[in-house]
């Protein structure tokens, strides 16, 4: 047997995120099938996914951040750990129930980053840390339901308080209580008993619990096979209940708020408190969860603009999702909940900034947004695919660094059966000249290189501030200085925005161009762009410029000549 931790430390915290995101990887489609509360939206599975990737991605950078620093670094600690894995759950929940899973974990590291927390938790301590755990996530909701993930991890802590033993032995405790309640949620709550499934978001906790048991145990807990007990399995029951089925898996309040509404908030408690209450009197599903000036809401309502304008009240929302439910989606009930049916082609497009995220929408692609240091992780793009809901997606990443993720997206959905083409598009500009020679009516092939040939065809430069003191490839930069990068690299250093831009410029266009694209970012000059225009005018014959307003984007300017 391999070798297991008797203590809950930072290297259990680090192998418990990954095997806990490969069991919900295998489960997210069994649980998405049976999500049909609060809404029978079907994405509870791939919403506790995304937020677990998230909080993975932050452990993991935590240890590369330690090992970088040579090989008398101890590495980090367990409170290093599961600050970590708290933060990246919070700044990546998705859902109502990613949401709750992010203050469950948010509530253990509470207890094992305290100030008084040892090194290495023991049983005692994990048991003490599930349970605030639970309590925190309750507190969380608004009106909490029984019958529900919060039931679900009352248990857990429950069982886990009467163990006694070591880590491995709490968990295990944790896991079987956790068991035992999510197969008695439909007798708790009547729109699962109704569609025959047990809670979501209970399942995904109780494939969460048994990769922790996993991580302390090196042994497969009881009724955790590869891929979990069936998607509409009572666990731990002796029966099967039946699938749920249109008229019985609708939504428990049929014309219920059409919107979910998901931000990040900086803000301090006071104002988050009366958050709660402004929120609670718009919609329902309301969650807030977070502390120490970041927060992570998520609410249902009619009117998605009020709820942002009631967080722009309390600080500064941002990462603002809304998603509208429709009708015949998920408040809708029998025959109106028939799926539509795929296009024949979508493209799906990784964007910088707000303005160009509608104007890729505009123009018929899936936009997903990519905040500045903040790059979608390969789940959400397969999550933007999914919801693109085509038989062939082109995907652009525009982005280098993206390439390796967009590319594991690919990978996912063709296994699901849908067409996808990667065009390795470096800048948001390369996949503006892509976009525009989309044709969906030509043939798969023939569309996919006629984009590429765009896109390739396509220079691109940004302009931007540097925040430190660097070597460069056209010297060295300080702090402030201003940074023309062509195609990747810096061209030129200078010290003021609109002078830089225009030797980037002409730089670009030195080697001839039809069309000069410019997305101008929120902190920009006002008279950058005109700037531009008239020096197009003045040099260069025969050249059309396009201006588009990119928002709050990585890099003050983008420039493309094709």
């Amino acid at each position: 047997m391999p070798q297991v931790p008797q203590t809950f430390d930072a290297l259990a915290v680090r192998a418990w995120c990954g095997l806990a995101l490969d069991a919900l990887g295998r489960a997210r489609e069994e649980i998405d099938a049976i999500n049909v509360y609060p809404v029978a939206d079907g994405d509870t599975g791939t919403n506790l996914y995304l937020t677990l990737e998230s909080a993975a991605t932050a452990v993991e950078a935590v240890f590369a951040g330690h090992e970088a620093g040579g090989g008398g670094n101890p590495g980090p600690t367990l409170a290093d750990a599961v600050r970590a894995m708290a933060h990246g759950a919070l700044i990546g929940a998705r859902g109502n129930s990613g949401t709750i899973l992010a203050q469950l974990l948010r509530g253990m590291a509470q207890v094992l980053a305290g100030d008084d927390a040892p090194a290495h938790a023991d049983g005692r301590g994990l048991g003490l840390a599930l349970r605030h755990a639970a309590d925190s996530a309750r507190q969380a909701v608004a009106h909490p339901v029984e019958g529900t993930v919060l039931t679900v991890a009352s248990a857990a802590a429950d069982a886990a308080g009467r163990a006694d033993g070591d880590c491995g032995a709490v968990a295990r405790a944790a896991y079987e209580g956790a068991r035992e309640a999510l197969a008695e949620t439909p007798d708790r709550l009547e729109v699962l008993r109704r569609a025959g499934v047990v809670d979501a978001g209970g399942r995904g906790l109780v494939t969460v619990l048994a990769a922790l048991v996993e991580t302390l145990t090196g042994e497969t807990p009881r009724g955790a096979a590869a891929r979990g007990p069936g998607p509409h399995a009572r666990t731990g029951a002796s029966h099967t209940l039946a699938a749920p089925c249109a008229d019985d898996a609708a939504a428990p309040w049929p014309g219920g708020p059409a919107f979910e509404v998901i931000y990040l908030l900086e803000a301090e408690d006071a104002a988050v408190a009366r958050l709660r209450e402004r929120l609670d009197a718009l919609g329902d599903s309301l969650v807030v969860v977070g502390g120490d000036g970041l927060w992570n809401v998520h609410v249902h309502v009619d009117d998605a603009g009020a709820a942002v304008e009631a967080g722009v009240e309390a600080g500064r929302p941002y990462r603002i999702r809304i998603t509208h439910f429709g009708a015949g989606d998920a408040h809708a009930a029998g025959p109106e909940r028939t799926p539509a049916e795929r296009v024949q082609r979508a493209v799906v497009a990784v964007v910088p900034g707000e303005g160009l995220a509608g104007l890729y929408t505009e123009a018929g692609a899936t936009a997903v947004l990519a905040r500045p240091g903040e790059p979608p992780a390969s789940g959400e793009l397969v999550q933007a695919v999914r919801r693109a809901h085509a038989r062939e997606v082109v995907l652009l990443p525009n982005d280098a660094e993206l390439r390796h993720t967009a590319a594991a997206a690919a990978e996912q959905v063709r296994a699901e059966g849908v067409r996808v083409a990667l065009i390795p598009t470096r800048s948001a500009v390369q996949g503006i000249a892509a976009l525009a020679v989309h044709e969906p009516e030509r043939r798969f092939d023939e569309d996919v290189v006629a984009m590429t040939s765009a896109a390739g065809a396509t220079r691109y430069a940004e302009v931007t501030v540097a925040e430190r003191q660097s070597w460069t490839m056209a010297g060295i930069c300080q702090a402030g200085d201003v940074l023309g990068l062509v195609d990747g690299d810096v061209a030129v250093i200078g010290q003021d925005l609109t002078d830089t831009a225009l030797a980037v410029l002409d730089r670009m266009l030195a080697a001839g161009g039809e069309l000069v694209t410019l997305v101008v970012g929120d902190g920009a000059p006002e008279s950058v762009a005109e700037r531009l225009e008239a020096r197009v005018r003045e040099g260069y014959l025969a050249v059309d410029t396009v201006v588009h307003h990119g928002g709050r984007q990585g890099s003050v300017l983008l420039i493309g000549v094709e």
